[in-house]
């Protein structure tokens, strides 16, 4: 600040100074002259001016402090201070009226007051509704009457009016009854209906009023940047009350996404189908309905949401509603960031892409250029175009241009084109940017080319807690300038980022979204057509905070002790401390009756407590105090209730003070304050703190007994509620007056909140505590204390604090720095935090920093071994790290061990293994091996004790693997053998070969009988196999391959019995019964059988059957076999028990598989009524008539000789015989005699054959189950001519050439004699299997039995499919 500056600032306070006497003066002689109620009724409801009391004058100190910041500020204290100025000469006048008021009270209260009768509240004077101008005052007031006096409270809508959540807002008073609220500089938000609830022991009063705020026409809210909406062309009508509530804030977003902005709003009236007309402004542009932008008003919520966001959309926007009075406005900066390019280091995409008529076929194309804070400078931009109902884009220019512009050649006449930029840099190209819209007039540009100068000086200074104003001087040399871009960066970091992302044309700006308690610079580059100027100058470190102001009122004034001459006040410290750290306090005192205010004393208070000296005995005294900061003297506060100078002379302790709250959390709260100033009459032994929620007198003590130290910690307390607190002090003689009430406090933790740490510094070893503040102002302090004692020097504790870190350092700890360690951040909102520290947590961090001082090489792994190949053992340890300069020896049994031939030694730094392979591991290595580590100052030491049974097993496996590189010397197996089961069952044995050439045999051995395979082994493939198909138990054994030439031979086996057999069957079992079918039903002569079909089955599978969960065991009755194909259980000679569910489950040694099929029902009734048919075939096909053997099939004879054919024939009853000759009967005559003995021999007898009696020849047995019919072929010749040869008959095919019958099955087979009939006498033996009878093909015209009387064959598909078995 300039030294004239400085000197009128003097002046002007000694002139404050002198003229704060004077009035005190003249006040007290007018005050003479006031003597009616009525006159100071009306001074009391008189609507008062408010000023800030005169400066006082400043110690040296202060001075110095004042003239180096004013130096700092510039010409901006300058106005800060005429301001100032103002405010004090409008207090001073305040304080005018407040001394005439009092002196008013004084005189009242001389005058003997009668006694007044009991009654509850009354209000004589009702409040007024009141409709008012924005930013002006207003002032509700109201008369109550009561016995005792009524308390005031209140109220708008409903909700409490407190006010010190708005200082300077709210200002409540109460003169002779006349209770007033004044609210000043009113805003829209402030209109509602406004109550005063006064309250006594007799009951409860409540008067209302509406306060309506209304905003003049054109009177919207000030922009928060430069740069206003244009003025409204002329008036609008409208008949609709708008009043904005609940509107958008400072919004960032980035490219690419959606951003709504919305304002909720009251309308009166609110009509659905008229909503209020509203318009959006980008700056100064006004926003229409587009593609980009959506506009939305209704329901009493006005929306614009931009569906894709790009850096064209930044800017101020502004929401101006049409109102009855004129229009309604709100404006908030919209922020848009880059989004993340395709190729890292790209540049951001240009933006606001103009497009300039010049020719029927030429436009120019213009844009602005993206910001670049860490990427590379741009090198040029490539410029796209698309006509418009395509969606191909076409490049224009072939390099990259290097300034804005581009005049753009080659376009069709009439046609519409859209065109995008991208910027390009040494790292890659940046996204498009958005497609221009049209068209527009050509801009007439100067001739002046190239960036524009660097900007001039950067000012910036405070604005909020998470914003700052920034200022600059324009540059010398504009160059057309298109706008600025601003960038930022935090103290210490070294990385700039932008503030802005479109170049913002006016030279001061708002940055938004900063950290609070950070420090900040910033730096500002022009814009042009030509690219980005020079970086301007840095400005001055900016620390983020609120800006500077004179702080609030301090307030809870108390007495703490008073020994008849002089008292002992404190006071609480105010609500805002306006920015800046309190330096001192004012204070004013004055008796009780009197008006005019006197200075305690010339110098300031520094602290909270204060002994005023000088008072008169038995005079009663009022107080007040100011407080001082950077900015000046703050507001007075409220004159204290009146104090008795009269000596305490009670027995108990006097009050507590100074209660204060730390370390608030969601359920706990740590309650501390100062002892009593007054002890009374014995030392003070504990306190009792009480507690109750906020708005509630029922106060609860927390602590039964009484703690002996300032502090308390209350636990258990609800999130979120609030509570107050008061103390009481303790000594012998009992307990003393409670403190006063203290402010409310929300048990809530602070976000962001982190607790103290504990730590170990891993280069020094020193033990610390560290503390990370989560909010922090610039005049900030970190306060250590140990069980809530400030620690100020201390030898044994270190303390250094930077930025929002603090740590505390243990010197050299020990148990007697056992305890609870706290911290407090001073001008915060309660930023604290604890951190207890026991015996344990000591120990552990002493343990640890030991080890830190005296370091030793940590180690990933002990020393071990492993068996390598060729028999070789390696020992090794690992360690987390090592440098390149580590030392280390091996010791084997105390002897130290160097890398030499038969034991290699070495390390890897990047592994940090260090190995000593020993060659030749004999008898000899048995004992303890131990490595030794050193680097640099850490040491270690590890060992391994290889004895006893531990070295033999390390002995014996290098053996093995010594024994098994010499066979791989050779060919050998690199696997053994093993079994393998195929998808269809089959089992093979593997195995995989190596190290073999051409000349390599193999074979295949089974109990020492060497197999032969189908396809011999080839062992060059790597691999041989020997499949097992139908594996069955008969496969057991011992297997062995055999592997050979010229270098060696090499051996597997493989033992196919008990655990390795099961293992194949369960692994045979899992495949079939994963492929196992439903069950089958299928009927049988012997009864009904349940079939299940599986790729492959074998006895020796885990399979059961169960029958309603019983399991079934073959028998008799139920039969359970199977086949290579299926496995089948059969009910023989099924009845009505056997119905119900049966299941088959075949195991696989890990789980069940199972299939069902019911039995029962329809089901059962078909299965046993086909079983009943076959059963009856079997039994007809087996009694029928045969020819059981005898005849031959052919018969060759000479002429007149005697044939003779004779057959044995079967059936049951007897059958009958028939025979023919080509077809035709033969009956018994002369020449052919047919005879049948017994019911089982039958002959025909033809005496002297001629050779007319050749022919086919057929008999044909029968009986009522059915019959048989074979033919012989009878051959006569002549005497002396050659026999001829013999030549078959045909059966069933008369015209085929005869040949010898193909004897069928069924005569194979044994038939059961069953009992024959009573028309069969004889017996019917059974024909031995020996003999077979020829099957005769009879002619076509042979008189062939009917079908019916056959035997019935059963259908395929009812008959059991098992084959014989092989």
């Amino acid at each position: 600040m300039p030294a004239r500056a400085i000197t009128l600032y003097r002046q002007e306070q000694t002139q404050h100074q002198s003229s704060k006497h004077v009035v005190h003066h003249s006040r007290k002689s007018s005050s003479q002259e006031v003597k009616k109620k009525q006159v100071q009724a009306t001074e009391a409801m008189a609507e008062p001016a408010y000023t800030v009391p005169a400066f006082r004058e400043r110690a040296p100190e202060g001075m110095q402090e004042y003239q180096r910041m004013a130096a700092h500020f510039g010409r901006d204290l300058g106005h800060l201070q005429q301001e100032l100025n103002r405010m004090k000469v409008a207090t001073h006048e305040q304080v005018k009226n407040i001394e005439i008021s009092r002196e008013v009270k004084g005189m009242s209260l001389r005058k003997d007051v009668p006694v007044e009768v009991p009654k509850a509240p009354d209000f004589l004077v009702s409040l007024r509704s009141h409709t008012v101008w924005e930013k002006t005052p207003v002032k509700l007031f109201c008369t109550v009457s009561g016995q005792p006096n009524p308390i005031v409270k209140w109220y708008r809508n409903d909700v409490a009016i407190e006010p010190l959540s708005a200082p300077g807002k709210y200002k409540i008073e109460n003169k002779y009854g006349v209770h007033s609220l004044i609210i000043s500089r009113c805003a829209v938000i402030d209109s509602g209906v406004y109550s005063a609830v006064a309250t006594n022991p007799q009951g409860k009063a409540t008067s209302k009023a509406t306060v309506c705020v209304r905003r003049p026409q054109g009177g919207g809210e000030l922009s928060h940047l430069p740069g206003q909406v244009p003025l409204l062309s002329g008036i609008h009508p409208s008949k609709l009350e708008v009043t904005l509530l609940d509107s958008f804030g400072v919004t960032f977003g980035t490219e690419g996404e959606s951003v709504s902005l919305v304002a909720n709003m009251v309308v009166v009236p609110d009509l659905p189908n008229l909503p209020p007309e509203a318009m959006w402004y980008r700056d100064d542009t006004l926003l229409t309905a587009s593609r980009w932008a959506e506009m939305s008003i209704g329901g009493g919520v006005a929306k614009l949401t931009l569906p894709h966001l790009n850096k064209d959309d930044e800017g101020l926007y502004t929401l101006r509603i049409w109102t009855k009075d004129g229009t309604t406005e709100h404006s908030a900066y919209l922020f848009v960031k880059d989004a993340t390019p395709t190729v890292a280091g790209a540049p951001g995409a240009p933006m606001d892409v103009t497009v300039s008529d010049a020719n029927a076929d030429y436009v120019l194309v213009s844009w602005k250029p993206p910001n670049t804070t860490h990427e590379a400078p741009i090198t040029g931009y490539f410029v796209d175009r698309r006509k418009s109902g395509t969606k191909d884009w076409v490049q224009c220019n072939d390099s990259p241009v290097k300034v804005c512009k581009l005049p753009v050649h080659g376009l069709t006449e009439g046609a519409s084109y859209h065109f995008r930029v991208r910027a390009v840099n040494k790292d890659g190209i940046s996204l498009p940017s958005r497609m221009s819209c049209g068209v527009t007039a050509a801009e007439v540009e100067s001739d002046v080319e190239g960036v524009p100068s660097a900007p001039g000086q950067v000012i910036a200074s405070r604005n909020t807690k998470t914003s700052a104003f920034v200022q600059w001087e324009a540059p010398k040399h504009t160059n057309n300038l298109m706008g600025y871009y601003v960038d930022a960066s935090v103290i210490g970091s070294k990385a700039w980022f932008p503030c802005n992302h479109r170049p913002y044309k006016h030279n001061r700006f708002v940055v938004h979204g900063l950290i609070p308690g950070d420090t900040y610079v910033f730096r500002v580059q022009a814009v042009n057509a030509y690219g980005l100027s020079e970086e301007s100058q840095e400005s001055a470190p900016l620390f983020i905070d609120a800006a500077l102001s004179t702080p609030s009122a301090p307030y809870g004034i108390s007495l703490l002790n008073c020994n008849g001459s002089s008292m002992t006040l404190a006071w609480k410290r105010p609500k805002h401390t306006g920015g800046s750290k309190i330096t001192s306090y004012y204070l004013d005192k004055r008796e009780a009756e009197l008006v005019a205010w006197k200075e305690v004393s010339p110098s300031p208070a520094v602290h909270r407590i204060f002994t005023v000296e000088n008072l008169t005995s038995g005079v009663f005294y009022e107080f007040k105090v100011q407080a001082v900061n950077l900015a000046g003297v703050g507001l007075p506060s409220e004159p204290s209730k009146a104090f008795a100078c009269v000596a305490w002379t009670m027995a108990e302790p006097g009050p507590a003070y100074d209660i204060s709250f730390w370390e608030v959390r969601d359920s706990s709260i740590l309650v501390q304050w100062r002892a009593p100033v007054y002890s009374g009459e014995g030392p003070i032994t504990g306190y009792f703190v009480d507690m109750a929620k906020k708005g509630s007198s029922d106060f609860v003590t927390v602590n039964a007994e009484p703690v002996g130290h300032c502090y308390l910690k209350v636990t258990g307390l609800e999130s979120g509620a609030s509570y107050v607190f008061r103390v009481r002090a303790v000594n012998d003689k009992g307990v003393g007056k409670p403190s006063n009430v203290s402010d409310p406090v929300c048990a809530k933790t602070l976000p962001g909140t982190k607790e103290i740490s504990c730590g170990v510094d891993e280069e020094t070893g020193d033990i610390f505590l560290n503390f990370e503040a989560c909010e922090i102002s610039e005049s900030s302090k970190f306060n250590w204390s140990k069980s809530y004692k400030e620690i100020t020097e201390s030898s044994r504790v270190s303390i250094t604090s930077s930025g929002r870190q603090s740590k505390l350092t243990f010197v050299n700890p020990e148990t007697e720095d056992l305890g609870i360690y706290s911290v407090a951040v001073t001008d915060t909102d309660g930023v604290s935090s604890s951190y207890s520290i026991n015996e344990e947590e000591l120990k552990n961090v002493l343990d640890l920093s030991y080890n830190i001082r005296h370091p030793t090489v940590p180690l990933k792994t002990e020393l071990n071994y492993e068996i390598l190949e060729k028999g070789h053992v390696r020992f090794w340890v690992q360690a987390l790290k090592l440098s390149s300069s580590v030392n280390y020896r091996f010791i084997v049994n105390d002897k130290a061990i160097t890398s030499a031939e038969g034991c290699k030694i070495s390390h890897d730094v990047s592994t940090g293994i260090i190995q000593m392979t020993v060659e030749n591991f004999t008898k000899a290595s048995e004992g303890t091996y131990t490595i030794q580590i050193q680097d640099g100052k850490a040491k270690s030491q590890s060992s391994l004790v290889l004895v006893g049974d531990a070295f033999k097993a390390a002995l014996k496996e290098a053996e093995f693997q010594r024994k098994e590189h010499i066979r791989k010397q050779g060919p050998h197996f690199s696997e053994y053998l093993s079994f393998h089961v195929t998808d269809d069952c089959t089992v093979i044995l593997v195995c995989k070969l190596a190290n073999v050439k051409k000349e390599t045999t193999f074979s295949w051995f089974k109990e020492d009988d060497e197999i032969t395979v189908d396809v011999p082994p080839n062992p060059m493939s790597g691999s041989c196999s020997l499949p097992i198909p139908m594996f069955s138990r008969k496969d057991q054994g011992i297997y062995k391959a055999v592997l050979s030439d010229d270098r060696g031979k090499d051996t597997s086996v493989y033992d196919i019995s008990g655990k390795v057999f099961e293992d194949i069957i369960n692994a045979l079992a899992s495949i079939a019964g994963s492929s196992a079918s439903e069950l089958v039903l299928q009927c049988t002569p012997e009864g009904i059988r349940l079939q299940c079909y599986m790729k492959y089955y074998t006895e020796e599978m885990k399979t059961s059957w169960f029958h309603r969960d019983s399991k079934i065991s073959s028998s008799e009755k139920m039969r359970i076999g199977g086949t290579s194909e299926m496995a089948w259980m059969q009910i023989c000679e099924p009845t009505d028990k056997e119905k119900g569910h049966y299941t088959i489950e075949i195991h696989d040694g890990e789980k069940a598989h199972s299939r069902t099929f019911d039995l029962s029902g329809q089901a059962y009734t078909d299965a046993y009524a086909e079983f009943q048919r076959l059963k009856a075939a079997a039994f007809a096909e087996k009694n029928r008539g045969r020819v059981v053997g005898g005849l031959p099939d052919v018969v060759t004879i000479m002429e007149k000789k005697s044939l003779s054919l004779t057959c044995t024939v079967w059936g049951d009853p007897s059958p009958e015989v028939t025979w023919f000759k080509n077809e035709q009967e033969v009956l018994s005559d002369d020449r052919y005699k047919i005879t049948f003995e017994g019911g089982k021999f039958s002959s025909l007898t033809i005496n002297s054959v001629y050779v007319e009696d050749s022919g086919k020849y057929s008999i044909n047995v029968r009986n009522k189950y059915g019959g048989e019919f074979v033919e012989i072929t009878v051959s006569v010749y002549k005497q002396g001519d050659e026999i001829p040869e013999p030549k078959l008959g045909q059966m069933s095919r008369p015209a085929a050439t005869p040949k010898p019958a193909t004897p069928a099955p069924q005569s194979a087979k044994t038939p059961t004699p069953q009992t024959p009939t009573p028309s069969i006498k004889s017996p019917t033996p059974t024909p031995p299997p020996s003999v077979k009878s020829p099957t005769p093909t009879p002619a076509p015209k042979s008189p062939t039995p009917p079908r019916s009387m056959r035997s019935p064959t059963p259908p395929r598909s009812m008959r059991s499919p098992t084959p014989t078995k092989k």
